[in-house]
């Protein structure tokens, strides 16, 4: 019985501070982004916190360099949307605070389409963005990710998000990926 104890102990007390080789990653969403990395998280048995906020990517850069703590995490990224935001900005505070970005231009949906095809064309908005990612996946709802329909296809998505270049479509996700799986 005092074996049982002690292992759940040993649990609980690993479960309450983050040890170092972790990375913090801090999304520009609280429902799409968090629920890929969420299941990436699981399925690859990655040492990453998550957080959303809804805010500018510059914000959130703020948000992160704020709440990230050298003693709990070796890293901190920002999953951020190119939309409307003045991007520049971002970037410019991140070298400052030392944190990582992935963008996705214009949105996150581009590097869920990578796992499923090359795409290269530029993309309109979101909304379209969304309905390329249903081609794929029938039924795609953003507020309901589910990772599983796309893990077979994340080397995929890394080698096609390398081979774009700058601009619309693109996206730095794959950078964060093979971040994470180095660790």
């Amino acid at each position: 019985m005092a074996r049982r104890e002690n292992s759940q102990s040993r649990r609980e007390g690993r479960d309450q501070k983050i040890r170092p080789g972790h990375v913090l990653i801090v999304c520009g969403a609280e429902a799409t982004e968090i629920d890929y990395l969420s299941g990436f998280k699981e399925k690859h048995r990655a040492r990453i916190k998550l957080k959303g906020k809804v805010d500018s990517p510059e914000n959130l850069v703020m948000y992160a360099k704020r709440i990230f703590s050298p003693d709990e995490f070796d890293a901190v990224w920002c999953v951020v949307d190119v939309d409307h935001f003045d991007i520049g900005a971002a970037e410019r505070a991140a070298q400052r605070a030392g944190v990582e970005l992935a963008v996705s231009n214009p949105c996150f949906e581009v590097w869920l389409l990578l796992h499923f095809t090359e795409h290269r064309a530029y993309v309109t908005d979101g909304k379209a963005a969304c309905a390329l990612v249903a081609r794929h996946v029938p039924g795609y709802d953003k507020t309901k990710l589910d990772y599983a329909q796309f893990h077979a296809g994340v080397e995929k998505a890394v080698q096609r998000a390398k081979a774009l270049e700058p601009g619309n479509p693109s996206t730095g996700v794959w950078r964060l990926v093979e971040a994470v799986l180095r660790r």
